[in-house]
């Protein structure tokens, strides 16, 4: 992106921002406990600042996060082909009910009484949850239909 003109930098930005305002999944990779990697699909919501995701206080990532906390989120579009690629480390704080986050990133896929029903399904199964803060600190941001690839990909598909 360091050869970019201005405006096609800013149309990049603002296409990352869409992609983590209304995409509903992202794969977060981190190390687990054992020390071998893992990716997991998790819905997620961007506060502006953090992409936060919600799980129990007991999951096995929440114990893996804690000792290892760097990760990874790749977030992608079907329909144009775009991938918002992110690190950074992830801050966890248990808090009493569910995280606010947690359900207005269900808010993204799903409705009325479908999401009253989530809600209230929530409410009965937590007491507690752990919310995982992760504010990127590195970014990429691949348009796939604009002909914008990695510069590896670009030499391996190139016919020079």
């Amino acid at each position: 992106m360091a050869h970019m003109k201005p405006e096609q930098l800013h149309a990049e930005l603002d296409a990352a921002e869409e992609i983590l305002r209304t995409a509903t999944l992202a794969r977060l990779a981190y190390d687990g406990v054992d020390g071998a990697p893992r990716v997991i699909p998790i819905g997620f919501l961007w506060t502006g600042e953090a992409v936060v995701v919600a799980t129990h206080p007991t999951a096995p990532k929440v114990a893996a996060l804690r000792a290892r906390p760097r990760v990874a989120l790749t977030i992608d579009t079907p329909s144009p082909a775009r991938s918002l690629l992110l690190r950074g480390e992830a801050e966890i704080e248990v808090v009493d009910g569910p995280v606010p986050e947690y359900l207005a990133a269900a808010a993204k896929s799903m409705a009325g009484e479908e999401l009253a029903a989530f809600e209230r399904g929530v409410r009965e199964t937590y007491d507690q949850m752990a919310r995982i803060s992760i504010v990127p600190d590195w970014a990429r941001y691949f348009d796939f239909g604009a002909g914008r690839f990695p510069g590896f990909l670009r030499k391996l598909t190139s016919t020079d």
